[in-house]
């Protein structure tokens, strides 16, 4: 009885802390995407004024319905992706191919590929940024920045970022910020002279990963997976302004223009949510559960709903020490609040 008694004040405990969680932010679990194959995942993204969320997959990336989750259709051949990024005017879509090291150019329309674009090794993480109208590309292995024109495709200038450049976002107004992993510091470039400016340490930040901007207030918000915090800079000057503490395994964040919430995503299973207020000040409100391995994310603007690919795992560890992926278990996560 006493154990029986202490299972059910556990469980008490749980579903207290779920429902104040979900109370505090108004948003939690609505539902799971159970997609095909196998296969590894780093990021996602939703083509903007679609009903279409891309969702890296090993060597593929599947396209699905973000509402309900059925398929859209898939592109092929490539190994080793990591994200996804939109040209919309041009009807032109680009996965960056981390073991290709190239670029997959496709149709927005009919997934139909155009062919592959060389870039730096290891290409990461990908944007498109509407002020120069030109993409970003991250070479992990090549410590550089790609900037790439999509009106013919072709690289256009590569800038030397002395480091392992995981994620990067811009300001709108020509200046791009990167998270450099390896060297806990963000690197500030100017686009038009393709000219490194600045190098803003982290510390006590370590292992930058994912990095997000708010635009109005000039807040630069970049998860430090290893000391596991979110540490938030002015954009204009690398001074450091708060830090957070956030959960383990962070590989990603999305900021919520509207809500003033930023979301971490950490791969021990939940995700951080953190309040921007007035004059700097930034409070962690809620820790929202979501499941194991979900370590990145994305954010739709339009419905406000986060996305996090996933899957089971195994209790037996691999070689390399990482645990072994169920078979047929990738998933997507949609949180999000009913109303």
């Amino acid at each position: 009885m006493k154990k029986q008694s202490g299972l059910i004040c556990v469980l008490i405990l749980i579903a207290a802390l779920s429902c104040k969680a979900q109370t505090a932010t108004g948003i939690h679990l609505l539902t799971t995407f159970h997609l095909s194959g196998t296969g590894g995942w780093d990021y996602l993204s939703i083509q903007p004024g679609s009903e279409k969320l891309y969702v890296s997959h090993g060597t593929q990336v599947n396209i699905v319905n973000k509402t309900t989750g059925d398929s859209l259709g898939v592109i092929p051949g490539t190994t080793g992706v990591h994200g996804i990024a939109f040209v919309p005017n041009l009807n032109k879509g680009y996965t960056s191919n981390g073991r290709l090291n190239t670029l997959t150019v496709f149709d927005l329309q009919t997934a139909k590929v155009f062919g592959q674009l060389p870039v730096g090794q290891n290409p990461d993480a990908i944007m498109y940024d509407e002020f120069t109208k030109h993409l970003i590309v991250c070479n992990g292995r090549s410590n550089s920045v790609s900037i790439v024109d999509p009106e013919n495709d072709r690289v256009v200038g590569t800038v030397d970022v002395g480091g392992k450049p995981e994620e990067a976002a811009t300001d709108g107004a020509g200046m791009l910020f990167v998270n450099i992993e390896n060297k806990s510091e963000i690197v500030v470039i100017e686009l038009k002279s393709q000219r490194v400016l600045h190098r803003w340490p982290l510390s006590p930040g370590v292992a930058p990963t994912g990095l997000a901007i708010d635009k109005t207030t000039h807040r630069l918000f970049s998860t430090c997976s290893d000391s596991r915090q979110l540490m938030v800079l002015d954009a204009s000057n690398g001074a450091i302004v708060s830090k957070i503490p956030i959960g383990a395994g962070c590989d990603g964040v999305a900021f919520d223009e509207t809500s003033k919430y930023i979301y971490t995503s950490n791969g021990e299973g939940n995700i951080t949510v953190v309040k921007e207020g007035e004059k700097d000040d930034y409070s962690k409100v809620a820790t929202l559960p979501t499941k194991r391995g979900a370590r990145t994310i994305t954010l739709d603007a339009a419905t406000h709903k986060l996305y996090l690919p996933t899957a089971d795992f195994e209790a037996a560890t691999q070689a390399n020490g990482r645990p072994a992926v169920v078979p047929n278990t990738f998933q997507v996560l949609v949180v999000g609040s009913d109303k």
